[in-house]
């Protein structure tokens, strides 16, 4: 996180929350949500801006409840997540392949899930930022478990890693991936924010 923004939290500890703003959509884009965008139930605004697409990244955290947020200075944005809190692409480095969220960090794969849609869901542990309501220094990183839903754009590369068995309603099967083959087992979508404990659409509450 930002020192800056650690500062502006320290001076103006008390700024009220927003939500509804912010939103994460299927391909990894921040998207601005106005009013108008929010009554209408729209998508929003992509935000193209280079500058503020990294400092969102940078400022991207979660809290103990599962919601995922952009701390903007001394303001807590909350983001609405159109499928999961992170969106990966397989990723050219130089050795070889990697995966890469939204926020440009690594997720280390064990696994993939695939769903009633064809959407491909990676598991994997990587870096996050959280935030701990109790704690003097509030914000941490740590490794963590998630999952995040492949890029559309790479679902062709995927296919070509994996070997698929047709079940009632998805698929299964392996993947290989870095030398290893990997589980690549049915889910359903609905089933996602439950068991990797996130909130999809973020809401006021007390803690």
């Amino acid at each position: 996180m930002d020192e800056q923004v650690l500062r502006s939290l320290i001076k103006w500890p008390n700024v009220p929350d927003c939500f509804g703003w912010l939103a994460l959509d299927r391909r990894g884009q921040w998207r601005m949500r106005d009013e108008f965008a929010q009554q209408n139930q729209l998508p929003g605004q992509v935000i193209t801006h280079t500058a503020l697409n990294e400092f969102i990244s940078r400022n991207y955290a979660c809290d103990s409840l599962g919601r995922y947020f952009f701390q903007n200075g001394p303001q807590r944005v909350f983001v609405t997540l159109d499928a999961t809190p992170w969106i990966v692409r397989i990723t050219p480095s130089e050795s070889g392949l990697e995966l890469l969220t939204q926020c440009n960090t690594a997720i280390e794969a064990n696994g993939a899930f695939s769903d009633e849609s064809g959407n491909i869901y990676i598991l994997g542990k990587l870096k996050r930022l959280t935030y701990k309501e109790r704690n003097v220094d509030q914000f941490c990183t740590e490794d963590r478990e998630t999952v995040a839903l492949l890029h559309d754009h790479d679902l062709d590369h995927f296919s070509r890693l994996a070997t698929l068995h047709e079940e009632a309603c998805s698929f299964g099967g392996s993947w290989y991936w870095q030398g290893k083959q990997l589980p690549l087992d049915p889910i359903h979508s609905e089933e996602l924010a439950t068991r990797f404990q996130f909130i999809a659409k973020p809401v006021n509450q007390e803690f």
